[in-house]
């Protein structure tokens, strides 16, 4: 049984013109659950990613590829 100290997360990505979801892992937050999601989007050639600014998008995204905020983020939360 899991622990509320130790919460789990659903990734996952999605593409942003269709809501298809591309990719999902499930596991802690932390950057190397979110480097086996970024490693699943690799053959899609992804080149634009929209995130909430969490540190490991910070650390693993290159900036120019990188946007935060809630604009583009609103559809994936929907979808929870």
């Amino acid at each position: 049984m899991g622990k509320k100290a130790e919460p789990r997360w659903l990734w996952h990505a999605i593409d942003h013109a269709s809501g298809t979801v591309l990719a999902y892992v499930f596991g802690r937050r932390k950057d190397t659950v979110f480097l086996q999601l970024k490693a699943l989007l690799e053959p899609f050639g992804i080149h634009r990613f929209y995130t909430d600014g969490w540190g490991a998008y910070e650390r693993h995204i290159d900036p120019a590829q990188h946007e935060v905020g809630k604009a583009n983020t609103q559809k994936i939360e929907r979808k929870l």
